[in-house]
């Protein structure tokens, strides 16, 4: 009968309930904390609720409206973890039984339960780079298997095992680099291909690579692994044959069955052996695959960035453009010159090529030469008018004035600034106002005016003619 069958109905309500993640949580802190247990007969349903209780504390559960469960039961601070309890118990997720030594009920996890509870433990777990299936482990299970005077076939069914979960992991991976392909090329901007990168380096597939490449060291291990194949089935062969050979009383029917018995355990020894050598052979064709897909999705992104720098649109980068159209055009050097005044820049720009890296200066050191400081009257009026803007766009600004536009004549008064926003907006658009002298535009400020939250500001009005 397997385990399937003795799962109840009621068993998958649990992923249909709102409170998913609590149930989840729950159950992985009773698991950890049974095993922890100084008892040796299980948690008592006083100590799931503690623990539970210790879980609901770490929470951010809005306990301000009533809260009701699937089964109608209203939910507080006080009851939830009771309540969840009871429904992990008659759900089946938890199996309750009564101990006369501690004169009270003990919660158990059945098998079917624990099958959960172990994937929700590795789900909610931030530390599961460390993977079992890896090619160490392969190589310690033949090794014991090696040395091992009875030769136990369970340690090679084991070998097996892990060695098609190491595959089914290197599948993984691939499938994982595939869907980073697809991701990679709908970008069309540096920030974009960025965040791939970034996210591909710091997936899980990508730290189970660097074991695999480091501490695994696959191609050091995986000629040990072949001679430890070669190493056993000739082993068991060589045993067969000597047991096949050995001369015993064909009348002594305990001795027969005997050696029956050790020839089949030798047979299928060697077709586990065989299993495990046809897995071996699927894992390195894998691994090699996977360095060439790492390989091609560097290359592509090596290639996308060459792209956006070389064919860059407008409204993907403005500044791909701009490098563009300089290059195009006959008006270079103007057009940088003019750049570098209005960005007032301190030093003079340079192109950047393949030779602008650092490289020893033949020439000598000019000599220091102090010179008198010289006292520049323009810049103390450039720091006076120096002020730093917060992150309004231009659209904020324009609504601010439009709002307080009357007959294309913006005017303040008391109730135009509510906030502190509003008054930092208001000095932007006095700001754009007077930066540029205009015949055809009546400023005139007026007297101080205060508003109801106490901010201070004068009477301002601008008229366009």
């Amino acid at each position: 009968m397997n385990l399937i069958s003795k799962i109840p109905k009621e068993f998958y309500k649990l992923f249909a309930s709102k409170y998913m993640d609590y149930y989840q949580q729950f159950l992985v802190a009773i698991y950890e904390e049974s095993a922890r247990s100084y008892s040796l007969l299980g948690l008592t349903e006083r100590e799931c609720r503690a623990v539970m209780n210790e879980r609901i504390a770490k929470e951010t559960l809005e306990w301000s409206e009533e809260q009701f469960d699937e089964e109608g039961e209203l939910l507080t601070r006080a009851n939830m973890a009771s309540v969840c309890l009871k429904n992990l118990e008659n759900w089946g997720w938890l199996i309750r039984d009564y101990d006369e030594s501690l004169n009270s009920y003990v919660v158990s996890f059945p098998e079917y339960s624990q099958l959960f509870v172990q994937l929700f433990q590795r789900l909610y777990s931030e530390d599961n780079t460390r993977e079992r299936e890896s090619v160490l482990a392969v190589y310690s299970y033949l090794y014991t298997y090696s040395s091992d005077k009875e030769k136990n076939n369970e340690i090679l069914k084991s070998a097996l095992q892990t060695s098609r979960s190491l595959l089914q992991m290197l599948a993984n991976m691939q499938e994982g680099m595939r869907g980073y392909f697809d991701e990679l090329s709908r970008q069309r901007s540096f920030l974009g291909i960025q965040e791939v990168l970034v996210k591909e380096i710091n997936n899980s597939d990508s730290k189970k690579y660097a074991i695999l490449t480091t501490t695994d060291s696959f191609y050091r291990y995986k000629e040990a692994v072949k001679e430890l194949i070669d190493r056993n089935l000739s082993e068991n062969e060589m045993r067969r044959q000597e047991l096949l050979e050995r001369e015993i009383d064909e009348e002594d029917v305990l001795q027969c069955r005997k050696r029956d018995r050790a020839v089949r355990l030798c047979e299928e020894a060697m077709d586990i052996i065989y299993l495990i050598e046809r897995e071996f052979d699927a894992i390195e064709r894998r691994y090699n695959k996977l360095i060439e897909q790492k390989t091609v999705f560097a290359s592509r992104a090596a290639a996308r960035i060459r792209y956006i720098l070389m064919e860059g649109s407008v409204s993907e980068d403005q500044t791909v453009t701009l490098v563009n159209i300089l290059n195009k055009s006959d008006r270079q050097e103007e057009i940088l010159q003019k750049l570098a005044d209005r960005m007032h820049l301190t030093e003079r720009f340079r192109v950047m090529t393949e030779r602008s890296l650092f490289r020893r200066r033949d020439t000598e050191k000019e000599e220091f030469r102090p010179q008198a400081v010289r006292r520049d009257e323009e810049a103390g009026e450039e720091l006076d008018a120096f002020v730093i803007k917060p992150l309004y766009t231009r659209q904020e600004i324009d609504a601010f004035r439009k709002k307080n536009e009357q007959d294309g004549r913006f005017r303040v008064t008391e109730d135009t600034v509510q906030s502190m926003e509003d008054l930092e907006k208001l000095f932007f658009v006095w700001q754009e106002a007077t930066e540029i002298a205009d015949d055809r535009r009546d400023i005139s400020v007026g007297r101080e005016l205060e508003s109801r939250d106490g901010y201070r500001f004068s009477e301002l009005t601008i008229r366009e003619e």
